[in-house]
């Protein structure tokens, strides 16, 4: 038997990476969600209604519409001040709300502890499909969120109870 070295594992191991996101990615991931929901409130999407529901200026939402335009995500036109979504950024909206209701459902009932909306807010932007899926699936696939509203279908639901 040969001499080895102990550290050998230890260089093996894979090493930590930080992951940082940017800030504009969470941003629009937060208007897509917005529009998403206004829509699901069979309300015309409006730049005033954005506004309201974010928190924000109009301005600062006219800047943002024009990115998510640029980006393929909404159609927009200045002049008409209704916003549409494209198939991708329905998509993504979609998500952001499917994460968000799934991580109340995962508080409220799983973990039995109080809905903390700034904490879903941070968690809902890093949860990949596959997480997401595995957190419906763990959850027995819930209809709908402790605030009534319903969570989207997955994947993971078609055949689900």
């Amino acid at each position: 038997m040969g001499w080895t070295d102990p550290y050998d594992d230890i260089k093996e191991r894979q090493e930590e990476s930080l992951y940082i996101d940017t800030a504009e990615a969470e941003s629009v991931e937060m208007y897509l969600k917005a529009i998403w929901y206004i829509r699901e409130q069979g309300e015309d999407v409006k730049v005033s209604s954005i506004a309201k529901l974010l928190n924000v200026k109009q301005p600062s939402v006219v800047q943002m519409l024009h990115k998510l335009k640029e980006a393929n995500l909404v159609e927009y036109n200045k002049g008409r001040n209704i916003v549409k979504m494209t198939t991708g950024g329905d998509a993504i909206g979609k998500q952001m709300i499917r994460n968000t209701r799934l991580l109340e459902v995962l508080m409220r009932d799983a973990l039995k502890i109080e809905i903390d909306e700034e904490m879903v807010c941070g968690i809902e932007h890093h949860m990949k499909q596959i997480f997401t899926d595995a957190l419906c699936t763990l959850l027995s696939h819930p209809r709908e969120c402790p605030h009534r509203y319903p969570i989207p279908r997955g994947q993971c639901c078609l055949g689900g109870a």
